[in-house]
This record gives structure tokens, C-alpha cells and sequence, in this order.
């Protein structure tokens, strides 16, 4: 012990080291273990998750408040120590810094959490992790046209919520309006049309009207925002082939392919049943005259001369 003493005196800084390392390795340990407690311990997904994050967060502050101290001698220090380490690491460390400071952003300011769906520097997907510097997605699109998965996970920094819009599909408001558009032939019965695509859609939809209706409430308290019309609603448009019908509707975001799927096999349905009442259309082109002709044949010509 005498000896330690001893070589803690000889070397004074190499033992403040030691001693800041001790404190930061005890922190961490720590922090590790209180993790895997609250891992064991709490039932709920989302409260474990959350309780966890905020530990995670709490062992860095520390572990900041612990470095302040040793080397700037004094917590009173606290400015000016955090301004020339800045000064030092901010262009060489400026993508770390940018996104351990985003991590603090979307969790206090709540931009999204964990189940969101959201679309970020071009990237869409369902967060399935938020920690101090990535946030992982499982990507939705690519290659796959419609928004189901892709299989792949993306790591993406925390510092792109600094970067671009960040397009929540689940904050707030759990909806999204979508629409699709149907051709019916010229000289359909055009009110039986129209009863067909509106009777299909009151009975897909009222679910998802009577559950947005709410939903939507809160949005305008909440936000500048003016109402909205959450019924589904029938547009008509004359074109040059057809009688185009554009539908616009409400839906759950995470049911938007299904519901259209529902939507357009059963307006098929009813549209066969009408017995040639009500007809799709197609593209067509229409020939309005065909130019004449003539045909010389010179051989002929000259022989008869």
C-alpha cells in the first residue's frame, strides 16, 4: 500500500488518470447493470425501452460531469472547459458530436420513438431502435413497390434529423389520405357508378372515419392547422376515353395496400354484376381518315408510249 502511495505521489498525473478511468469504468459498470435489472424487471416493452434509454443517458452525463471535473480542476469551469474542448474536436469529431446531440433531440423533443414509421433522408421504414448515435430502421420500399418490407436494416445517423425533413407517418395523427382512380366507359350508368364505388367505400372505411375523426380533433387543437374532411369522398372528371372516378379516402397507415386492395376487388365485383349497366374502360384511338393514295407505275406509262 505504502508503495502505491508512494507512486502516486512520484507520478501525480498518471494517478489522477487512474482514478478518472476508475470513475468512469465504475459509472459504465453501473449503468450496465442497472439496464440489465430493468431488463428483467419490467414487464412493458415500451416503458423497459424507455427506462433504458434513460439510463443510458444519465451514465453519459455523468461520465461528462466526471471528465469536466478532472480536467478542468473545477466544476465553476464547466463553460470554458466545454468551450476548448469544442474548439479542439468539433471539426474532426463533428459527425459523432452531431449525433449524440440528435439522439438528445429526438428523445426530449420527441421527433420519434421507437414503432414510428417515418421517412429520413430518402430512407423509409419502421424505427425499431434508437440509441446514442444510430437510429435503426427496418426499410420499407426499394425494390418492393408498395410499403411492406424490404427485409434489410438501416443504421442511420442521429445527426440527419439536423439535415433534412424528417416525414412522420404515426405522430400525432395515425392516418394518411390515399386515393385511386377508376375509368368507366362512356355510356355507363353513370349514378349506378357512382352508388357502387361510394356504398364499397362507406363499408371499408367507416372504421378508420369514426377513429381519425378524433384523432384529427387533437391535430387542429394542437397545430395551426384549418379542418380537414375525413369522409371518403368521389371526384369526376371528363377526359378524352373515359369518365374518370378519382376516389379519396382515410386510411390506418400501416393498412394502405390492403384497403386498396379491398376497395378495388370489390368495386370489380360489383361492376361485373351490373350485367354491361356499368363498364370499365380502356385505352382506345380512334382513326378519323385515312389519306388516299395514288400509285404511279412508270414502267406502264412508258410501254404504251
Amino acid at each position: 500500500m505504502e508503495e502505491i502511495n508512494n507512486w502516486f505521489a512520484q507520478y501525480p498525473i498518471l494517478a489522477s488518470l487512474a482514478k478518472y478511468l476508475v470513475w468512469i469504468v465504475l459509472i459504465f459498470s453501473i449503468v450496465t447493470w442497472v439496464r440489465r435489472v430493468l431488463k428483467r424487471r419490467l414487464p412493458d416493452n415500451s416503458l423497459r425501452y424507455k427506462s433504458q434509454k434513460g439510463i443510458e443517458i444519465i451514465g453519459y452525463f455523468l461520465a461528462i460531469l466526471v471528465s469536466i471535473t478532472y480536467f478542468s480542476g473545477s466544476i465553476k469551469d464547466f463553460g470554458l472547459a466545454i468551450g476548448l474542448l469544442t474548439a479542439g474536436i468539433t471539426i474532426t469529431l463533428q459527425e459523432l458530436i452531431l449525433s449524440i446531440a440528435g439522439s438528445f433531440y429526438i428523445f426530449f423533443v420527441r421527433v420519434y420513438k421507437p414503432g414510428d414509421r417515418i421517412e429520413i433522408n430518402g430512407i423509409k421504414g419502421d424505427v425499431i431502435d434508437i440509441d446514442s448515435i444510430y437510429t435503426t430502421m427496418m426499410e420499407i420500399g426499394q425494390w418492393i413497390s408498395s410499403d411492406n418490407y424490404s427485409g434489410r436494416i438501416v443504421k442511420l445517423s442521429n445527426a440527419f434529423v439536423f439535415k433534412g425533413p424528417v416525414y412522420n407517418y404515426s405522430k400525432d395523427f395515425p392516418f394518411v389520405w390515399d386515393e385511386f382512380n377508376l375509368p368507366i366507359r362512356y355510356g355507363s350508368d353513370m349514378e349506378l357508378a357512382k352508388d357502387i364505388v361510394i356504398s364499397v367505400a362507406q363499408k371499408h372505411l367507416s372504421e378508420f372515419v369514426r377513429a381519425s375523426v378524433s384523432e384529427w380533433k387533437h391535430v387542429v387543437e394542437k397545430y395551426y392547422i384549418e379542418n380537414a374532411q375525413v369522409e371518403p369522398t368521389l371526384a369526376i372528371t371528363m377526359t378524352d376515353n373515359w369518365i374518370q372516378f378519382n376516389l379519396r379516402y382515410i386510411v390506418d397507415y400501416k393498412k394502405r395496400r390492403f384497403t386498396k386492395h379491398l376497395l378495388n376487388e370489390e368495386i370489380g365485383k360489383r361492376i361485373q354484376q351490373t350485367k354491361g349497366k356499368v363498364l370499365l374502360a380502356s385505352a382506345t384511338f380512334e382513326i378519323v381518315n385515312i389519306p388516299t393514295v395514288n400509285i404511279h407505275d412508270k414502267t406502264s406509262t412508258n410501254k404504251k408510249n
